[in-house]
């Protein structure tokens, strides 16, 4: 069986859910799974992957067995479903989905499954499987709803950046937001929130965990130190230990901060010492995370594709000096483009819409309208991506090349590379 064609069949979203009786159906067909599972949740709007890569790091440097469940997927679907950072073999996901095909087409709720959901339960039987110590589970979207909270009892949950995304679906204010994330909070179960949140989200989140008889921790910030930012990520201090991380921004250390803190809480369950959590922060990195592709030209690839993600990005760019930074952006257009481009246009001199790499971008023109709208200079020309980043890397070889808009077009880039 082809996996991903197997999984293909399914809708992408699946029919809108009111509850997680769906989901509980489909794991209560294959065997519950997840009932010997120990899980890290995560959710938030910006971070978590790259808090779900440093916590699957950590760990592995602490020599646990660590399951760690993502999406988007960036260069391969099998990237989605990773045992110490190994993804896993397409031939036992194949085995997997043959063995559970028959319980799945057969279902009365076969029709409403959703790919998420499908390779959701596949990924649990297969971390059940290995014996995995710990499971680090991103949510796919929101968190109260999402069906990776269909987990009782985890470890720890621990919640990223709240800003507006999705909000078709999550709700179009903070607040509204933040409830939905909060979702992943469950009963006496300690949670851990990144520090810098909308106060009227904490306000959310302390009345949630109180609601739950849950330990909510938000990092101090005080407590910690930039000590060097560029490029090739940070050294900071937290707590008078001194960490590194392999991604640019500060907002990593925002991050990083989050999951010394959420080790800490679960350290009676799995113990995890200074030295594996420095190494494994110091060894964290993402594809499409402020990654330099090239340093001459100087090539930048990020897939950040909301406002706050476009700030944190810009914070980055200043670490480039006063070189010009040229552009090639592609959005979807389930994003919130206007203030996304608008938090970017005062680093970039030039941009370059796309399209092309996903059956959900935005037309070149239609982006092209968007920039212009907002105040920055769009230029449109008739290549092919790659084509263009090579053409734009020539011709300006002293400017920064700056690709970004989506994850799906970090997907491209690297697909095609």
């Amino acid at each position: 069986m082809d996996p991903v064609k197997y999984i293909s069949c399914f809708s992408r979203l699946g029919k809108r859910v009111s509850d997680l009786s769906r989901i509980g159906a489909l794991l209560d067909a294959v065997g519950r799974p997840q009932d010997s599972l120990r899980f890290i949740h995560i959710a938030g709007t910006n971070g978590k992957g790259s808090m779900a890569q440093m916590f699957s790091e950590v760990l592995t440097c602490a020599g646990y067995k660590v399951g760690l469940f993502t999406s988007p997927y960036i260069i391969t679907f099998y990237d989605r479903i990773r045992l110490n950072n190994e993804n896993i073999p397409e031939e036992e996901l194949s085995e997997i989905l043959e063995e559970i095909a028959p319980v799945i087409d057969t279902h009365p709720l076969r029709d409403s499954f959703s790919q998420f959901e499908v390779t959701q339960a596949a990924a649990f039987i297969w971390y059940k499987r290995k014996g995995c110590d710990v499971v680090v589970l991103e949510a796919g979207l929101g968190g109260l709803l999402d069906s990776t909270n269909i987990i009782s009892e985890p470890l720890v949950s621990v919640i990223g950046s709240i800003a507006l995304d999705h909000t078709a679906i999550l709700g179009d204010t903070v607040e509204e937001i933040a409830r939905q994330k909060a979702g992943i909070i469950k009963q006496n179960r300690p949670c851990v929130l990144s520090a810098g949140a909308d106060e009227s989200a904490v306000k959310v989140f302390r009345e949630e965990a109180e609601k739950k008889g849950s330990q909510l921790v938000i990092p101090d910030n005080r407590l910690c130190r930039v000590q060097k930012s560029d490029l090739t990520g940070c050294v900071f201090t937290y707590r008078d230990r001194q960490y590194r991380t392999a991604m640019a921004g500060t907002h990593q250390v925002n991050n990083a901060v989050t999951v010394i803190e959420a080790l800490s809480l679960i350290s009676g369950v799995l113990p995890v010492s200074y030295e594996d959590t420095a190494e494994g922060i110091g060894r964290a990195k993402l594809l499409g995370r402020v990654e330099i592709l090239s340093k001459d030209p100087l090539t930048v690839l990020d897939g950040s594709h909301n406002p706050d993600g476009m700030k944190a990005l810009a914070r980055a760019l200043e670490l480039t000096g006063k070189r010009r930074v040229r552009a090639v952006i592609g959005m979807h257009t389930d994003k919130n483009a206007h203030e996304a481009i608008a938090r970017l246009i005062p680093k970039v001199y030039e941009f370059y819409p796309v399209s092309g790499f996903s059956d959900r971008d935005y037309p070149q023109d239609e982006l092209a309208e968007i920039i212009s709208s907002e105040g920055g200079k769009a230029v449109i020309e008739n290549r092919s991506v790659t084509d263009l980043i090579k053409r734009i890397g020539t011709q300006h070889p002293d400017d920064v090349l700056l690709i970004c808009g989506s994850l799906y077009l970090v997907s491209y880039i690297h697909s095609n590379s």
